[in-house]
């Protein structure tokens, strides 16, 4: 376990985003961009903040002042940032949001189509002010299409985007991935087009709109699957644990429970029949390639899993990684938790916060292991508002007495005050 670092040049140091994003796909992008060393400069309504921070139980711990504690959705993706509640349905709170974009290299979004625009906030509207600005924009469907209008969800993003009809047992119900998948690989995506239109104003001074939708994302991943059907024209099917084009490579029963083979070649396949003593599986015409083996699956698994039911998993596990097929146990989350290697790669850390105690909070870390410009976490995940009247000070010049004011006409509000 890794504890917080206070400060990093990182990568991205110089970089300052101006994030009206909310829920989940676009904090995911920002969260990964201020790992990296960007400013993120949260922008949140007064009194609500984002939608997360009221998803829950789970919360933390009552706070001191009786308020309810931060929710658990809300801290997976917003750490280091700065939270600065600002009304932008108000004249002087749009142009604050103006103001600060003079001081900021991208600004991302969510909102519904053309909804930005109702406060001169629109991609449009500020290109010619902020030539060199990289505009990111995350919608459910697009800017573009006749589904550009509809709200979307990571939930309907899966559905419609072919994820749920691939997913789940083949005689159940179609099965939504058990994480908001669609909203972080779109978060994903929009890390990498913020990241090239950085380039591109780096070599040509050009700023650009990246318009990008959960559905064209959540069918991007689709690879092999949906480019199978483009080579055969059949629709492809749930297959629940099963692999459509490999053979073992599925959770297997065990006497006790369970285990993950995935046999990924002719050899794998040898050294899988070796240690389950059915060596003469390997040469039998029926399974000695995946071709075949994919050809005979269900006459196949039957008889491995037969021999896997004789012994725990505890049992056949060193045996299969001893032999070099590759195999691992179903954990549950409080088992990865605990997992040495996640703990060795700092996949948990910890941060002090407000609301934590004495011990802080503990996070999921960043996969991004980079040698020479590392990841820091220097911010966790702020409370509403909180940096509201030092941001403004800090970027735009504003003093105490005329923060005090923009407070009194609930343009903005500052972490204690409404």
């Amino acid at each position: 376990m890794t504890t917080s670092t206070t400060s990093s040049a990182g990568p991205l140091a110089g970089v300052r985003v101006l994030d009206l994003s909310r829920v989940l796909a676009g904090p995911a992008c920002t969260q990964i961009l201020g790992d990296l060393g960007a400013d993120i400069i949260k922008i949140e309504r007064p009194g609500q903040g984002d939608d997360t921070r009221h998803w829950g139980p789970p919360f933390l711990a009552q706070a001191q002042n009786g308020e309810r504690g931060e929710s658990a959705y809300y801290l997976s993706a917003n750490r280091n940032k700065r939270s600065v509640a600002i009304n932008i349905a108000h004249p002087e709170g749009q142009a604050l949001i103006l103001d600060l974009l003079a001081q900021c290299d991208v600004l991302i979004e969510n909102f519904k189509v053309g909804n930005l625009a109702r406060y001169g906030l629109g991609y449009e509207q500020v290109r010619e002010r902020f030539p060199r600005l990289v505009y990111c924009s995350i919608t459910g469907f697009g800017q573009t299409g006749s589904y550009a209008p509809r709200t979307g969800y990571d939930f309907l993003a899966q559905g419609e985007g072919g994820l749920m009809s691939i997913t789940g047992d083949p005689a159940g119900e179609p099965q939504k991935v058990g994480v908001a998948i669609a909203d972080i690989t779109a978060g994903l995506y929009a890390t990498i087009g913020i990241l090239a239109a950085l380039r591109e104003v780096e070599t040509h001074g050009r700023g650009q709109h990246l318009d990008l939708a959960l559905l064209d994302t959540q069918v991007s991943w689709l690879a092999n699957i949906a480019q199978s059907y483009l080579v055969s024209g059949v629709v492809p099917q749930r297959l629940g644990n099963a692999h459509p084009q490999i053979v073992p490579y599925q959770v297997m029963p065990t006497a006790d429970g369970h285990l993950i083979l995935a046999v990924g070649n002719d050899g794998q396949f040898a050294a899988c029949c070796g240690v389950l003593g059915l060596p003469e599986l390997a040469t039998d015409k029926r399974f000695a390639t995946n071709e075949e083996r994919v050809a005979h699956r269900d006459l196949l698994i039957g008889l491995l899993a037969e021999r896997l039911g004789e012994r725990n998993t505890a049992v056949w596990l060193p045996l299969f990684k001893e032999a070099g097929v590759p195999c691992g146990p179903v954990n549950d989350i409080g088992q990865v938790m605990a997992d040495p290697q996640v703990l060795a790669r700092e996949m948990r850390i910890e941060m002090p916060h407000p609301q934590g105690g004495e011990g802080g909070i503990a996070l999921l870390g960043s996969p991004l292991k980079l040698s020479a410009t590392p990841v820091s976490y220097r911010q966790s995940p702020p409370l509403l508002g909180e940096h509201t009247a030092v941001v403004l000070q800090e970027l735009l010049g504003l003093p105490e007495e005329e923060v005090a004011r923009l407070v009194g006409l609930g343009v903005v509000e500052v972490r204690g005050e409404k």
